[in-house]
């Protein structure tokens, strides 16, 4: 079985390689011609944990290829970005092109899993947009999975088209692939049947079908459960600061209710998922008030921070200021959507003092830090010069620091790890 792999990041990549890995033939595809190219080598342009020694293997086997071009396969499976435009609106046109480029090599049989996260209804139009290409084919058409739920897998059209979210965590991508549970939706039941077949052959989770909508929903609503729970902490955070009581003990007595447990507060929310997915929410319905403000409550931690950062740099004359770790989570180099690196670029930006940067998975500091007034540094160096300390990532190296030397300075601690 040939398996296409259109777009070869964060999940692309790793499932492509997975897939080898079972014996399957995987041809990945990819619109950056270095990162293809690279991958060809058997080397990877991403941090993932053992990521690197899997693509290398298969690679070397010959059962991973890739390019900028999509070739005829048996079973499609696009995961490119998703992200949201101005105004928070999503942007489907990685997703469209995606589908109009491996348009051309369908046919009869062919399987379409949709791993990007969506937009409810999303899946109905690429099957739209995938019969206004092939008027050849033949497209199922929706149907509620109430409405299917029966003995009977009739199949309406040639081409099988399902959605099948990710539900990894950055860190554990390989293990979590396997080993997680997955939810299909299927255009009709036979896709959503076709979908389950597939991934029953290379992961040890189980897989549960429902009808397109519901899986896109149940995408969009695990994240947009951490994202409120995480509001919540932060809207906490906030009200402990008004009144000076430490919100990491407030959150430790509060969850020693045995049906309480509120999550921890930090400098906003970031990453590919939590920070994006429930704006999808927010755009198609306007009954998701509550998940809207919950978003709003989170984008407003970081300008919270650095109204406090302000306020004491204005004690010194020319203050340099730690700022430790840019990541969106502790213990990994990916930086999508991070609240820390917005607030120390704004930092930069306004230039509010010498910015020391101490980021332990990174070997540079991103394009969005050019400045004579930032620089790149080790932990030692940070503590050592810096007049004030931001923590802003709870990475494990950041707990070593020696507390003695902490009270010589300014700390601001976003995440509770010296509490």
């Amino acid at each position: 079985m040939k398996v296409c792999v259109v777009g070869l990041g964060y999940i692309g990549l790793p499932t492509a390689s997975l897939l080898a890995a079972k014996g399957f033939n995987v041809y990945g595809v990819d619109i950056n011609i270095d990162h293809v190219e690279s991958i060809n080598r058997g080397q990877i342009t991403i941090v993932e944990p053992d990521l690197d020694v899997l693509v290398r293997a298969a690679v070397q086997s010959g059962k991973l290829t890739a390019s900028i071009e999509p070739q005829a396969a048996d079973v499609f499976i696009i995961a490119v970005p998703t992200p949201f435009k101005d105004g928070h609106a999503p942007d489907l046109s990685y997703l469209e092109r995606a589908v109009m480029v491996i348009a051309p090599q369908l046919t009869t049989g062919n399987l379409i899993l949709l791993e990007s996260t969506i937009p409810i209804g999303t899946t109905e139009k690429v099957g739209g947009l995938i019969q206004s290409i092939r008027a050849d084919l033949k497209l199922p058409q929706f149907k509620p999975w109430l409405s299917s739920r029966t003995n009977s897998v009739e199949q309406e059209g040639n081409i099988y088209l399902a959605h099948c979210p990710e539900r990894v965590l950055p860190g554990q991508i390989l293990k979590e692939l396997i080993d997680n549970d997955r939810v299909v939706g299927g255009l009709d039941r036979a896709s959503g049947l076709k979908a389950k077949w597939f991934y029953e052959k290379f992961i040890n989770g189980k897989v549960f079908i429902t009808d397109a909508r519901t899986a896109e929903l149940c995408k969009l609503s695990e994240n947009a459960y951490r994202d409120v729970n995480i509001a919540f902490a932060n809207e906490l955070s906030m009200v402990c600061e008004e009144f000076t009581i430490n919100v990491w003990e407030l959150i430790e007595l509060t969850n020693r209710h045995p049906r309480v447990n509120i999550l921890q507060p930090g400098p906003g929310v970031g990453g590919h998922c939590i920070a994006v997915d429930p704006w999808f929410i927010v755009h198609s319905s306007p009954d998701a008030r509550l998940i809207r403000t919950a978003r709003e409550v989170n984008d407003a931690k970081p300008e919270r921070v650095l109204s406090k950062i302000r306020q004491k740099a204005s004690r010194f004359i020319r203050p340099i200021i730690g700022c430790l770790g840019l990541a969106f989570k502790a213990d990994v180099g990916d930086m999508r959507e991070s609240p820390a690196l917005r607030i120390v670029s704004q930092l930069v930006e306004e230039n509010v003092g010498n910015v020391l940067v101490v980021e332990p998975h990174a070997d540079e500091l991103p394009i969005a830090l050019a400045g004579e007034n930032v620089k790149l540094v080790d932990l030692e160096t940070a503590v050592i010069k810096a007049d004030i300390i931001v923590l802003l990532v709870d990475h494990r190296e950041f707990q070593e620091i020696d507390r003695e030397v902490l009270k010589e300075k300014v700390v601001i601690d976003t995440r509770g790890l010296w509490r």
